[in-house]
């Protein structure tokens, strides 16, 4: 499948590609309310809308459309034996990521190639859900959920992939599709073991967890965040 095309979603997949995000996540929330029902303790609520917008964030400038694409997936240049980290410039703070390179080495890369390239830079945070999944999903050029770098990742790190607060995972339109999309995970959530687990929330969290208590501009549980969340910056450093 081509990112440029296709949603790229945390959620249960759908077996075709021509079906909406939109009904991905109700069968994903469903499926995830049942299997909470079924298991036993509570699942981790996440925090209620309080705002119409975030406060402290400051107003977003006009988000870029980045049009850079490449053919392929770039070659590795990273030392996945080093640290790296990734530092999240928003609107709303700074948001620092411990990058997992050696657990997710050609993600990391991808993303690191991506971040020098400014490829983020200027870019919407374009949805949040505040049912069943908890994530705040960014990363998409075009702003809608359709948008790509022109290549694709295979899957790495599913094996005992949880999705535990201060997560940093890949978004994908199903197997082995990841592109520049990803989300941040602001409570516990219970998705399945789908999804790129490739860094951790260092500090800023405080700086999610406001942009998700405002919630969404429509109100609902899956829909663009009520206040503009634009990557004003998106940089990494080794160490």
């Amino acid at each position: 499948m081509n990112s440029g095309q296709h949603t790229q979603r945390p959620g249960t997949e759908l077996p075709q590609a021509h079906h909406s995000a939109r009904r991905g996540l109700a069968a994903a929330a469903a499926g995830l309310a049942l299997a909470a029902a079924l298991t036993a303790g509570p699942a981790t609520a996440a925090p209620a809308p309080l705002h119409t917008d975030a406060p402290g964030c400051m107003p977003a400038a006009p988000a870029q459309t980045n049009i850079l694409q490449w053919a392929s997936e770039p070659p590795m240049t990273i030392d996945t034996s080093k640290p790296y980290n990734a530092n999240l410039g928003t609107n709303c703070g700074t948001i620092t990521v411990a990058l997992s390179a050696d657990k997710a080495p050609h993600t990391v890369n991808s993303f690191v190639f991506l971040a020098d390239q400014h490829y983020f830079d200027n870019t919407k945070c374009h949805r949040l859900t505040t049912q069943g999944i908890f994530v705040l999903q960014c990363g998409d050029p075009k702003g809608n959920g359709t948008g790509g770098p022109g290549y694709h990742i295979d899957d790495e790190n599913l094996s005992g992939a949880t999705y535990p607060a201060g997560t940093v995972a890949m978004a994908n339109a199903g197997p082995n599709t990841n592109g520049s999309q990803f989300f941040l995970v602001y409570a516990n959530s219970q998705l399945p073991p789908n999804y790129t687990p490739f860094g951790r929330i260092t500090t800023g969290m405080d700086v999610l967890t406001n942009i998700a208590g405002a919630g969404t501009k429509d109100g609902s549980g899956d829909g663009a965040p009520a206040s503009d969340i634009v990557l004003t910056a998106v940089t990494t450093a080794q160490g």
